[in-house]
């Protein structure tokens, strides 16, 4: 295959033998000529190659060429040949705080969000950027694992293990220990946060990170100095062996649980990127031209409007357009939603990404590249998750009043007690003490036992949940927007009814359609074949059998012409279809259900209906969602009578049907502006752009990758009472944070005042090191075992 790029900074021929070189030592590329006075290159290459690949090729080899990169704003020589200043980026691409920090606001390069301290995340799917940031927090969080679980174990060891560890050596040899191995833990693994905690203080910024950056730094700088210099600390501040006691543990299990959420961040971050690949899976990278009577295999980037395009049975549809010769059935459900294949003939439009029958057509584009509708889908997907407004964290809220706070508090305790005591020594440590004991390892676990626990809960039931915001937001939704096919109904066409008129056996009547129908592709046809195999219809063989197209089928069956369609159909057999029957079909077709006439030699027997069944819980998990005060609205691409029918059948007062995408993603726009907390639950391919917009997208289980990415939560079973589930344990974890970050903090506000020493002028008490030790374990022990009774949250 062949493309054609445009590179911008080449001036000379030096620039232009350089690029050839660079592009050439490219993994699949076979030529590559350029162009120097145009600024193009063709490449033929044996593989799709991404343009990052290029563009790295040429950093590599210390050219500063853009390809196809036309945003770039620094000014810079091509080369050492060249006068002309030339744009370049060190690092292309558009980034942006995955917490809207700053609203709308982008960057070009990958750096931490200047607010929040977060990894700034990329518009475009990036594999490289995404696996490298991923497996650099992975590589850290093993190392963070592997030194903090034995110095957590050494420092607990009294508790755990008795005096075992003090009898192969002394508490000052372990304390030596201890701090070996949380270097790497500060110094490789969390210093990250340390760096997003300075920046935090800079720009008055305060965040989480300003209290972990604190309260550890500070922890870490107290043990240095007890470990190195214990003879400036007072007795107080001694264990019973004499030395100092210190908090290395509470340093390396903190930064540990930071990582892990980090990690945990920068997974769920990027559902965004997943849906948007899954969407560009959907477009071909070939197509069949004709031209000059002849078929010609194109790149899909090479397409023109107006070009002619040959689509054979089971290929995708390269491009937006109409069919100007030719007819087939078309799978439009990943615009529509709806499973039953849609027939094209000459002048009927056809749309790229969809899937072409057993017909082959020749077509006319009319929308190439960004202009076609599978495009739009994907831009409407990017946009709505980059506009997604964030959950501000309980945890962030407080650090902004509990840093200036703390830290007033620990310098005012400073100077009172250098002035009382006399002594700058004890002035400093009563005002570390204030610090480490207002060090947020509680906290650290709070959110994230309750997570990890609650998601293993709702794992159990069915109801994969990607992260924290999720869960809180699904526990304050007041309106669900439900698609119907997949979603509200089965998503698969089903036989609901054979009528048999007049004398005819309905029995006889299904053994002639199924046997017709044996010999179709329609999944309509294979739906009825179905039907009969589950009542055990023996079927008959068919001669003469024609399917017509548009109609339907036709043959000889077991001597008897018979016939399968629609009026058209009945109308070229000639048969006559009586008023009643004509009355009872337009009746189920009011109903929403796709209906075929049978005649057996040229009369009227019977009809059949095919419609696609509601699942039998999704009317009672509907119910009691509205019970519960949430408004249920059903969006679907079907028809009114169809979309009528089944909001009738669920008791929903508000429908809306024929949506398109883009109709889905106005109407939760609208509704988030009236200031509705807004949940999706759908399953396709043309839900994606709503349920990235929605607070909450919630996808079936049984649905379309894209759908599954472009979402919060999956319902594995594909079923509505999974929403129902999702509430209830919704619930439950967030009351089950609250609690946890109660206990949190209420030893850390009882233990600030304690530790500036406001009980010493009535009970001469100061607290002690050991009695701060046990506090902070007491608060993680309250967090861990309060987070644990999740699991036995009943969701039923």
């Amino acid at each position: 295959m062949k493309h054609v790029y445009k590179i911008k900074g080449m001036s000379c021929m030096g620039c232009k033998n350089n690029a050839e070189t660079a592009l050439k030592g490219v993994e699949y590329v076979q030529t590559v000529t350029i162009d120097l006075q145009n600024g193009t290159a063709e490449i033929e290459m044996s593989s799709h190659i991404p343009l990052n690949k290029f563009q790295e090729a040429f950093s590599k080899a210390g050219l500063h060429f853009t390809i196809e990169l036309p945003d770039s704003d620094n000014e810079i020589k091509c080369c050492q040949h060249c006068e002309t200043p030339k744009k370049n980026k060190n690092k292309t691409g558009i980034y942006y705080c995955p917490m809207h920090c700053e609203g709308k606001k982008t960057y070009t390069e990958p750096i931490d969000c200047p607010v929040c301290g977060m990894d700034l995340i990329p518009q475009e799917p990036d594999d490289d950027e995404e696996q490298k940031t991923y497996k650099d927090l992975v590589r850290k969080m093993i190392v963070a694992s592997v030194f903090s679980l034995p110095v957590f174990l050494i420092a607990m060891s009294d508790m755990i293990l008795g005096n075992t560890l003090t009898g192969l050596m002394d508490h000052q040899g372990w304390n030596w220990v201890q701090f070996v191995l949380t270097i790497p833990v500060v110094f490789y693994a969390g210093w990250m946060f340390f760096v997003r905690a300075w920046k935090s203080v800079v720009t008055r910024n305060l965040n989480m990170f300003t209290l972990i950056g604190i309260g550890t730094g500070v922890a870490f700088l107290f043990s240095i100095a007890g470990l190195f210099f214990p003879d400036i600390f007072p007795q107080e501040f001694k264990t019973e062996s004499g030395t100092v006691h210190l908090y290395f543990e509470a340093v390396a299990v903190i930064l540990t649980l930071v990582l892990l959420g980090q990690l945990l961040e920068a997974r769920a971050h990027s559902q965004t990127n997943g849906a948007i690949k899954e969407l560009l899976k959907l477009a071909p990278s070939e197509a069949v031209l004709v031209e000059n009577g002849e078929d010609k295999v194109i790149s899909i980037d090479d397409i023109n409007a107006g070009d002619l395009l040959r689509v054979k049975p089971g290929d995708k549809i390269p491009v937006d357009g109409k069919i100007t010769s030719g007819q087939s059935s078309v799978d439009e459900s990943m615009i529509s939603g709806e499973p039953v294949p849609v027939d094209k003939k000459k002048n009927d439009s056809v749309i790229a990404g969809t899937i072409n029958g057993t017909g082959s057509f020749v077509m006319i584009a009319e929308k190439v590249g960004a202009d076609t509708l599978l495009s739009q889908i994907i831009q409407m997907v990017k946009d709505a998750s980059s506009s997604k407004a964030p959950i501000q964290k309980f945890a962030d809220k407080v650090a902004k009043y509990f840093v200036p706070i703390v830290v007033t508090v620990s310098i005012i305790t400073f100077l009172v007690w250098a002035f009382v005591s006399g002594s700058l020594v004890y002035g400093f440590v009563n005002a570390i003490a204030v610090l480490i004991i207002a060090c947020p390892c509680a906290m650290g676990l709070a959110t994230p036992m309750s997570v990890m626990v609650g998601v293993g809960r709702g794992a159990q039931s069915g109801v994969l949940i990607r992260n924290a915001e999720a869960l809180e937001m699904m526990n304050k939704i007041n309106v669900l927007i439900i698609d119907k096919t997949g979603t509200i109904t089965e998503g698969r066409p089903s036989v609901e009814r054979v009528y048999a008129y007049a004398d005819n056996k309905t029995d006889a009547l299904l053994k002639i359609i199924s046997s017709l129908n044996r010999h179709s592709e329609h999944p309509l046809a294979q739906s009825v074949v179905k039907y009969a195999g589950d009542k055990g219809i023996v079927l008959s063989e068919v001669k003469g059998f024609e399917a017509v197209a548009g109609q339907g089928v036709t043959g000889v069956v077991e001597g008897k012409k018979a016939a399968l369609g629609n009026l058209k159909l009945m109308e070229k057999v000639n048969a006559v279809i009586p008023d009643d029957i004509s009355a009872m079909v337009v009746s189920e077709q009011k109903l929403g259900k796709t209906v075929s006439y049978i005649s057996v030699d040229s009369k009227v027997a019977g009809f059949v209906a095919i419609s696609d069944a509601i699942k039998k819980s999704s009317k009672l998990a509907v119910s009691e969602l509205i019970e519960n005060g949430v408004e249920v609205i059903m969006l679907t691409g079907d028809n009114g009578d169809t979309a009528k029918a089944v909001a009738d059948e669920l008791n929903l007062t508000s429908f809306e049907a024929e949506c398109l995408p883009q109709d889905k993603l106005n109407i939760i726009k609208e509704l988030q502006a009236k200031g509705k907390i807004v949940a999706m639950a759908g399953d396709g391919i043309n839900d994606s752009p709503a349920l990235a917009q929605a607070d909450v997208g919630i996808a079936m289980g049984t649905g379309t990758d894209v759908a599954i990415e472009s979402s919060a939560i999956t319902l594995v079973k594909g079923d509505l009472q999974g929403i129902v589930k999702a509430r209830k344990l919704s619930h439950a974890v967030m009351k089950n944070i609250k609690q946890n970050l109660f206990f949190a903090f209420i030893y850390n506000i009882l233990g600030v005042p304690i530790a500036a020493g406001v009980l010493y002028p009535f009970f001469g008490i100061l607290l002690s090191p050991m009695i701060a030790a046990v506090a902070m374990s007491f608060s993680s022990v309250s967090v861990i075992t309060n987070s644990l009774r999740l699991r036995k949250t009943d969701l039923n």
